[in-house]
């Protein structure tokens, strides 16, 4: 498989514009070692814009989200920033922390302190609105996205999960849980939420709103445990888990929207897809209110020094408690001459010019257009 450093890809990316996905190395505790890349586009929707954080799946990195998706693309059309985080190497497969207690806990440590420390990192050096900060993710990114939202809903207005579990669902579970994964973790909502509720002791604040995209049809992460987070979400609402509102045909054929509440919960049932399916950016960028096109008389040239691997330290989160990282196996080796993908690895996409044929015991399937993986 042919890599590019972080470097190279950035001066890829700049020669087609003036923007390009930058590492930024220094902003704020970071006890994992997670990565942050950021998008600022050349045109910004004002001089206070929004920011939306894009979590990759298992055996992703920033530069596969970047490439497998399409929100820089609409980051440019609509002028909001992009932070891309990549998991430490040292997770297995690179999938995101979601079962520690530190990464389950605000400012206790674990991956979630990185990434909310990237957000505070953008809002103190890009002057991003606070009030207009999203998440979204698939599959490991979709866990991540609703630990996120459970651990830190000071940062976050809303979250978009894309096949993924409850918060603290994988918890104590040495990265990877047979009965959370297969949706056999079946709770009231009452016992959900008093999980989120303890991830942010004392916090009374705004609860961000919560969008679960899932296929009936996913074999990794199963389709039940798109229920339990309703569960979890419309109770930490104080809402009803019995939708309001049901819709046919939305966003795409044969998916079907349900609403609960005045829309602080939004489950779409993905009919047919299985664990990979094409995020559908369009519908995700509404639920956030990104979908807006800036006015001339608001639209920002961006000036800020994105151009730049290093940028200016902002001072560090305190943790409340020693971290570690997880604890876990060594990740698959990444092929060596062999011409085989290994399990979780990229095998397919426009532009990838990687080994396509997966080891033996996976298959190579489409998540979209620019990304496949040996599954």
């Amino acid at each position: 498989m042919r890599f590019f450093t972080a470097a190279a890809f950035a001066a890829l990316v700049s020669l087609a514009s003036g923007a390009a996905l930058t590492e930024v190395t220094n902003f704020g505790a970071n006890p994992t070692g997670a990565k942050m890349f950021i998008y600022v586009p050349d045109q910004l929707q004002s001089s206070s814009p929004p920011l939306l954080v894009g979590l990759h799946w298992c055996s992703g990195s920033a530069q596969a989200f970047y490439s497998g998706t399409q929100y820089k693309t609409m980051a440019d059309k609509y002028g909001y920033i992009v932070i891309y985080p990549s998991a430490p190497t040292s997770n297995v497969q690179s999938c995101w922390d979601v079962n520690t207690e530190a990464t389950l806990t605000h400012n206790a440590g674990g991956d979630s302190l990185a990434v909310a420390n990237m957000v505070r990192y953008a809002i103190a050096t890009h002057n991003v609105d606070a009030s207009r900060v999203f998440v979204t993710g698939h599959s490991s990114g979709g866990m991540m996205t609703q630990n996120m939202l459970g651990a830190y809903p000071d940062l976050f207005k809303a979250g978009a999960s894309s096949a993924g579990v409850p918060f603290s669902c994988m918890r104590g579970s040495g990265y990877w849980s047979d009965d959370c994964a297969r949706g056999r973790l079946i709770k009231s909502g009452a016992e959900w939420a008093a999980a989120v509720k303890a991830g942010y002791p004392g916090y009374t604040g705004p609860r961000p709103k919560v969008a679960l995209y899932h296929g009936t049809e996913d074999d990794i992460l199963y389709f039940a445990n798109q229920a339990e987070s309703v569960k979890q979400w419309t109770n930490i609402h104080g809402i009803s888990d019995t939708p309001v509102k049901t819709e046919s045909n939305k966003p795409n054929t044969n998916w079907t929207k349900t609403t609960y509440g005045n829309g602080e919960v939004v489950a779409i049932r993905a009919q047919g897809a299985g664990h990979n399916f094409d995020q559908p950016t369009d519908d995700i960028l509404a639920f956030f209110g990104l979908d807006k096109l800036p006015s001339s008389s608001t639209t920002t040239t961006s000036t800020t020094s994105t151009t730049t691997r290093t940028s200016t330290t902002t001072t560090p989160v305190t943790t409340t408690t020693p971290v570690t990282t997880t604890t876990s196996t060594t990740a698959s080796a990444q092929p060596t001459g062999t011409g085989v993908a290994q399990r979780w690895q990229q095998c397919g996409g426009n532009g990838y010019s990687g080994p396509t044929v997966c080891v033996a015991g996976t298959t190579c399937q489409k998540l979209n257009d620019w990304y496949s993986q040996c599954l």
